[in-house]
């Protein structure tokens, strides 16, 4: 019987059952506070926000974690999977009536445009390293939020008509709406998303990251990562697993704009919403949480995002308390002393656990 669950012994087989656990119980109580009220509103209207943004990191520290490549464009891949999803689901909202089948085929849509862009994009991107890189997917992600501030798209009796810049261009008909207006974004998107859907792809995307880091190809990635000639010396596609990695970070990334899409009535693409600012805030949760921890990402998303809504009531205050945090996080993840000090402490928590177990 012991010998069926030896796999548990393996710490990054554990790590992940733990992550997965700490989710669930997260979710349960939540639950739990929702249905006693002892969740006031401001707290309820931030659980989808807190999803969103733990989904976006997740996919975020597969690439800057395990590929190695710092990218500040994945705000650009969260607008298009939230903006391709909410445009299907505005031109279908009359047709498709199950509201379960509808985010599903939205979901779908926004996470494989998400995921076609980042394979596209990272064919020429993935050629430079370093700052390089960063710039480069910094300057994606401004592109794609400008261009949906001036693309309009509307739909009358006659089909679909798009245009750029000049909405005079549609030339629809009476009976015409807009879908997309320009800087005024989508309005009308169907409210899809809840804190149950947001759980759920947590869930789905921590799968689908931990199954790829602990297989063969995700190896691979980690290879590359720490040593791109040697792994090129021994025959492995160095191209093919970079642009592997970066589609499916881009399309995790998307899932979490699909996600943020359905929760809003308007959908702008503003610089708060999917610009430079963004990018950034996601990049600080990876960096605090761990370069290289999903766990991590997920606590430092939900703790800084959740952080400036409980001290609003300080506003005098609120930002320093914020910025201490922050300065305190980073010393305890990344300080030598810290780190001395964690190990140490560890290392004495293994030894009494291996001293009660012998006895």
């Amino acid at each position: 019987m012991k010998d069926k669950f030896n796999f548990l012994k393996n710490s990054s087989v554990k790590s992940m059952f733990v992550t997965y656990a700490i989710v669930i119980v997260a979710y349960l109580v939540m639950e739990a506070l929702m249905f006693t009220g002892s969740v006031n509103y401001l707290l309820m209207d931030l659980l989808v926000p807190l999803c969103v943004y733990s989904i976006v990191a997740i996919g975020l520290c597969l690439c800057v974690g395990y590929l190695g490549e710092l990218s500040l464009g994945h705000a650009g891949f969260m607008c298009i999977g939230a903006f391709t999803s909410a445009t299907f689901s505005s031109l279908t909202k009359e047709f498709i009536s199950n509201e379960i089948v509808a985010f599903l085929l939205a979901f779908v849509i926004g996470t494989i445009f998400a995921g076609l862009f980042g394979f596209l994009i990272g064919i020429p991107v993935l050629r430079l390293r370093g700052d390089y890189l960063a710039i480069v997917t910094l300057a994606f992600g401004e592109i794609i939020k400008n261009i949906i501030n001036v693309l309009f798209i509307g739909k009358d009796s006659k089909g679909i008509h798009v245009a750029i810049v000049d909405p005079d261009a549609l030339k629809m008909e009476a009976d015409g709406k807009y879908i997309i207006n320009g800087a005024k974004g989508i309005s009308g998107t169907p409210h899809l998303s809840n804190f149950t859907i947001g759980v759920i792809l947590i869930l789905i995307s921590l799968f689908i990251v931990y199954n790829l880091v602990h297989s063969r190809s995700g190896r691979a990635v980690m290879a590359i990562r720490d040593n791109r000639i040697a792994a090129e010396s021994v025959g492995l596609n160095v191209t093919g697993y970079k642009l592997m990695a970066f589609s499916i970070s881009a399309a995790i990334a998307g899932a979490g704009g699909v996600l943020y899409a359905h929760n809003l009535s308007t959908l702008t693409a503003t610089p708060a919403n999917f610009g430079y600012n963004m990018s950034i805030m996601i990049l600080v949760f990876v960096v605090l949480g761990g370069m290289r921890s999903f766990r991590g990402s997920i606590i430092a998303a939900v703790l800084l995002t959740m952080l400036p809504e409980m001290l609003r009531g300080l506003s005098d205050y609120r930002m320093l308390i914020y910025s201490v945090v922050l300065i305190a996080m980073m010393l305890f993840n990344w300080s030598p002393k810290f780190k001395e000090l964690r190990s140490k402490y560890a290392g004495v928590f293994k030894r009494n656990k291996k001293s009660k177990e012998a006895v």
